[in-house]
């Protein structure tokens, strides 16, 4: 069962590279490592494309973090590699078309209450967020009803 739901924030060309590695791997910036070893295996991952606005895929971890600077992602600075890395298994992988928009979505989920309603997007800003369970639950549920 999982101890944490998180969700990561990625660009669509960063997404694209997560989805021809079958979303079965996922790096972290070097900023992150605190996160990253809060990170347990089976902990969820929702994956959401910033330039999209939308959520798209959900996934179990299936290792604890580990380090490896092989370059697969891209960035703005030369000097990050997304260093810290968790495998992952996938479990909810939407079409395109199916992808869920954080428009209509996102304004209803507890984590953005900090923000003011017209600033929700702020609440997505990094790229690594741990999530309520309530949350996480109620737009993975909305991925299941589209899927089936």
């Amino acid at each position: 069962m999982a101890n944490n739901y998180w969700m990561v924030v990625q660009s669509l060309e960063n997404f694209e590279v997560s989805k021809t590695l079958g979303f079965t791997l996922h790096g972290l910036t070097s900023r992150q490592r605190r996160r990253a070893q809060r990170m347990e295996l089976n902990d969820r991952v929702l994956f959401y494309v910033s330039d999209l606005k939308k959520w798209t895929v959900t996934t179990s971890l299936t290792s604890k973090f580990f380090e490896d600077r092989e370059p697969i992602w891209k960035t703005h600075d030369p000097l990050e590699e997304f260093p810290y890395r968790v495998k992952m298994s996938p479990s909810i992988i939407l079409n395109e078309s199916d992808y869920i928009d954080a428009l209509i979505l996102a304004p209803t989920l507890e984590y953005v209450k900090k923000w003011p309603p017209d600033k929700w997007p702020l609440a997505f800003h990094d790229t690594l967020h741990l999530l309520p369970q309530k949350d996480f639950r109620l737009i993975e549920n909305e991925m299941k009803r589209i899927a089936s």
